[in-house]
């Protein structure tokens, strides 16, 4: 993991030390190579494309299908957020904002280059927020020097280049600080005093606009340990694939004859190959002539173990998915209706890495939570970010057969609410939950109206006050 750190004396949020983000850049470009690696692998262009010598340069793209599994499996459903308070205003503005397609981007490039970032801004010449991923290779946060390591400022850059090399290069970066944004222009040069003259931009967010997700501590892709298995797995694929076109192109070897004379002479009269006339005509008709005694013919063919290859073969893949804990999902084993709990066991490994994404991107969340409460205050939309929830569903296949037999016999037993959750297909719990109770409701009263029952209800308890009749005296004493 790469970390930017200064003491927070340097930092002055009204005044950016120009010279200090130019070293802050160009820190970050010098480190970028490792992340730009695992997009190229992602991407499918892998280390055996620049291996020359080799005949045949076959990529199996293990890397796409683990970042795919993984992401998709993490946040492959929208984020869900729960609160006792109304918290309406919120989840419609992360709605307008675009905020579960942002969640999907950022599960990929978690999985990829082992972390993300979003930005969050209000588009031009609209009153809204917006939120979008912005690539680990243009972005870094900047933490002070403190045990919390609480975060400073944040710059996404690009590099301006001058190809006629009369002038250095220059970084065009936004640096964006807890209240203010600023569009700097950096030149790329020791010597050079730079000063800011642009001004700052306020942005009215109450906090950097700029979330950055980990996807674990050290900032690791899921693939991104495995590259040298996936190279030998592209080696070995490769090298099977010539050794089958060399079997294939055997050389003929003749013992005892010639099939030809170096030269022949054809109908017309015209001298030709003769070793290659012979060849065409063995082609054409599938025989060959063998004169002589103990002339024989066969061909000179490479000899390889297959069964060997194959057993490396899947050794080695099942090396990649046992070290980055992402199972192979085409494999036999997860075929067919399996039980909850096989399932779990066979995801168990995948299911550990993804509690752990899950930690630290609900720490992201919080902030962005944070930042959309604190811009809808300012249109006058009070929400309440504490207590609020956040819920990830797995994207896998459920056993509804297996599920429905639990609900089943765990009815009345646990509560109905705590039963309702377990169903996949029910999204909102407490709605379901009011569904069931009125038309239970509604069923009794159909009950009642066909069967002609009375209401269990005291006829005192049906009326009301005003129309009960009053006690006479001659009740009383006959009560009495």
């Amino acid at each position: 993991m790469y970390t930017f750190t200064i003491p927070r004396e340097e930092f002055d949020e009204l005044n950016p030390n120009k010279q200090m983000l130019r070293k802050l850049i160009s820190k970050h470009i010098s480190m970028v190579d490792r992340l730009k690696k695992n997009m190229a692998y992602y991407q499918g262009k892998h280390k055996i494309l620049e291996e020359s010598n080799r005949d045949n340069r076959l990529v199996c793209n293990h890397a796409k299908d683990i970042s795919d599994t993984a992401s998709s499996y993490f946040i492959g459903n929208p984020v869900s957020y729960k609160s006792e308070s109304d918290i309406t205003a919120l989840t419609d503005a992360l709605e307008i904002a675009g905020a579960d397609e942002v969640d999907g981007d950022n599960g990929l490039e978690l999985s990829i280059y082992g972390l993300a970032y979003e930005y969050i801004y209000v588009k031009e010449n609209e009153t809204c927020l917006s939120v979008k991923n912005v690539s680990a290779e243009n972005t870094f946060m900047v933490k002070d020097d403190s045990i919390e390591e609480n975060e400073l400022f944040a710059v996404y850059y690009y590099v301006k280049k001058d190809d006629a090399n009369t002038k250095p290069d220059r970084y065009m970066a936004t640096v964006l600080t807890p209240n203010y944004k600023y569009e700097l222009d950096i030149q790329n040069d020791k010597t050079i005093l730079q000063e800011t003259t642009e001004k700052p931009v306020p942005h009215y967010m109450g906090e950097i606009p700029i979330i950055e997700y980990l996807n674990n501590k050290l900032a690791i892709g899921d693939f991104e340990l495995q590259i040298p298995l996936i190279d030998a797995y592209n080696a070995l694929m490769s090298d099977r694939v010539t050794d089958k076109e060399q079997f294939i192109d055997a050389i003929l070897a003749i013992y005892g004859t010639l099939l030809a004379d170096d030269e022949i002479e054809d109908e017309n009269g015209e001298k030709k190959d003769g070793m290659e006339a012979a060849m065409q005509r063995i082609k054409k008709t599938k025989i060959m002539e063998m004169p002589g005694d103990g002339a024989k013919a066969e061909y000179l063919t490479r000899t390889f173990d297959e069964s060997g290859v194959e057993i490396l073969k899947k050794a080695i893949e099942q090396d990649i998915h046992k070290f980055s804990h992402i199972p192979c999902m085409t494999d036999e084993s997860f075929g067919g209706n399996v039980s909850g709990v096989a399932m779990e066991f066979k995801l168990l490994g995948m299911e550990n890495i993804t509690k752990i994404k899950t930690r630290y991107y609900r720490k992201g969340l919080r902030k962005r939570i944070k930042i959309f409460c604190n811009f809808l205050s300012l249109q006058g939309k009070q929400v309440d970010p504490t207590g609020i929830t956040m819920t990830f569903t797995r994207a896998l296949p459920k056993n509804l057969l297996e599920i429905s037999q639990i609900v089943s016999n765990l009815w009345g037993k646990v509560s109905k609410k705590t039963l309702l959750s377990q169903v996949p297909f029910v999204q909102n719990v407490d709605d379901e939950l009011a569904a069931v109770e009125k038309e239970a409701e509604e069923n009794i009263k159909r009950q009642q109206e066909v069967f002609g029952i009375q209401s269990n209800i005291p006829p005192d308890k049906e009326l009301n006050p005003e129309d009960k009749p009053e006690k006479t005296k001659e009740t009383t004493d006959v009560n009495e």
